[in-house]
């Protein structure tokens, strides 16, 4: 008896370390690890393998830096996420779901939008290409949109952070296949003697999108999106904008200390936001070689954001919301304080390793936590793209703000010190995590979000 007494405890646990690992395998969650692979596909076609195959072709360079304006649609995508909430996608929504014929429509446009943007020549029209890429970027970004609301409405509250966490991989490995992966094939296709070799390569990367298909045809549609769909039918063109514009800013006002909520999201990622805008510039400035500093930050920091990422889910199975959000804000805060090191230290490879280590794992795990809080917080799941959409653009308008003061902050202090201040900016966000929790709010909306999921149940 008393040895049974003694084994249980550590049973209990092994039981349930088994099951916060165990849910990344969960085939909802495999759904979610195969959409973040087709989210991530496009942007690296869009941005750096766009540019390195435009200065292949011997484009000017100041052509070539305008190019990066084909990435607003990711900024402004906030704006036509209404359209996803309240409008059916051609015959795909009436056959797969509300959901789903989205995703699947955006995934057959990303493809036909890549392969056209493959045959186009970069010297001879420029124009033409800047109009594919940006139409890339568009339906992508959209794509992002139906992504963001579907494992938010597919997936449990506790099965947030994991989502995230295979998510996030599987996007990180994306922007590796179709940046590196794509420029070794047009490399050996080169080697070979082909010709047309980037309209190849592009062509290869449209085929991955065409394989994640499969998934979302394997998929379920989230429940309850039948009944959402029959409401919508039945109403008016103006109760429909009302509806999917109005309503999404209504109901969250209605959220136990809205504003706390929508300053802790402007805020919770500042700090760490702030060291990585200039951290590059950084390491070049104290005398690191731009070969090495590249090689540490890809060679370690590639897998370690996924380590991040993956202990952030498993964290948030075994710990509730407030808990991991307190952990964290306080890791992020702490691993900025490594840089300070670093910056004291020197061109020191082994001390810019284990920065790097700290900062990508701590950033990967802050960045799942975040998500998931987000995610738990858009529980009216008629109008979740719209709400999803603009917490984040909420969150991303906060760092790009902020961050674009760091440079006269480094002019100002040194490295060391901007290091020190980018921990004391983390502060503010931890502060009014305090606020929430003391104040009932994120136990509030966890209710909520409970109480909407049985009603959803109840009604399907």
């Amino acid at each position: 008896m008393n040895d049974e007494m003694e084994t249980r405890p550590r049973e209990s646990w092994t039981v349930r370390f088994a099951r916060a690992w165990g849910v990344y395998t969960e085939a909802r969650l495999l759904v979610v690890l195969v959409l973040g692979f087709s989210a991530g596909v496009p942007l690296a076609l869009t941005h750096s393998t766009l540019s390195l195959w435009m200065a292949d072709a011997g484009v000017e360079i100041e052509t070539i830096g305008l190019f990066a304006l084909v990435g607003i649609p990711y900024v402004l995508k906030f704006l036509w996420a209404p359209a996803v909430d309240a409008l059916p996608f051609p015959v795909l929504t009436r056959v797969f779901g509300r959901r789903r014929g989205w995703l699947l429509g955006c995934q057959l446009l990303l493809a036909i939008a890549i392969v056209t943007m493959g045959l186009v020549d970069p010297a001879l029209a420029p124009v033409a290409l800047a109009l594919a890429a940006l139409a890339v970027a568009f339906v992508s970004a959209t794509q992002d949109i139906v992504i963001d609301a579907f494992r938010v409405e597919s997936l449990d509250e506790d099965q947030y952070a994991a989502g995230m966490a295979n998510y996030v991989a599987a996007y990180r490995i994306a922007l590796l296949v179709s940046g590196a992966g794509t420029v070794e094939i047009v490399s050996a296709l080169e080697g070979a003697g082909f010709a047309s070799v980037w309209s190849i390569g592009y062509a290869v990367m449209a085929v991955l999108i065409l394989f994640c298909t499969i998934a979302v045809l394997r998929a379920k549609e989230p429940a309850e999106n039948k009944a959402v769909i029959e409401r919508q039918r039945a109403m008016s063109v103006a109760e429909r904008f009302e509806d999917a514009v109005i309503r999404p800013f209504a109901e969250f006002a209605t959220k136990q200390q809205w504003f706390a909520l929508l300053c802790f999201v402007l805020l919770f990622k500042l700090g760490d936001a702030l060291a990585g805008t200039l951290m590059g510039p950084f390491a070049l400035g104290i005398g690191f070689e731009k070969e090495t500093y590249a090689r540490v930050a890809n060679g370690i920091g590639f897998p370690a954001v996924l380590i991040g990422g993956f202990l952030g889910g498993a964290m948030m199975k075994l710990w509730s919301m407030t808990k991991s959000l307190w952990a964290a804000g306080l890791l992020q805060l702490a691993s900025n304080l490594a840089f300070v090191v670093v910056a004291l230290a020197g061109p020191n490879v082994p001390v810019l390793a284990a920065a790097v280590a700290i900062e990508q794992v701590t950033g990967g795990l802050g960045t799942v936590v975040f998500v998931a809080f987000i995610s738990y917080l858009c529980q009216a799941r008629d109008v979740t793209a719209t709400q999803f959409a603009l917490l984040t653009a909420l969150a991303a308008t906060g760092r790009t703000f902020f961050s674009a003061s760091a440079g006269y902050i480094v002019a100002a202090t040194g490295w060391a010190a901007f290091f020190a201040f980018t921990a004391l900016a983390a502060l503010p966000g931890l502060l009014f995590l305090l606020w929430l929790q003391r104040g009932g709010a994120i136990d509030a909306a966890h209710k909520a979000g409970r109480e909407a999921k049985l009603r959803v149940e109840s009604d399907t």
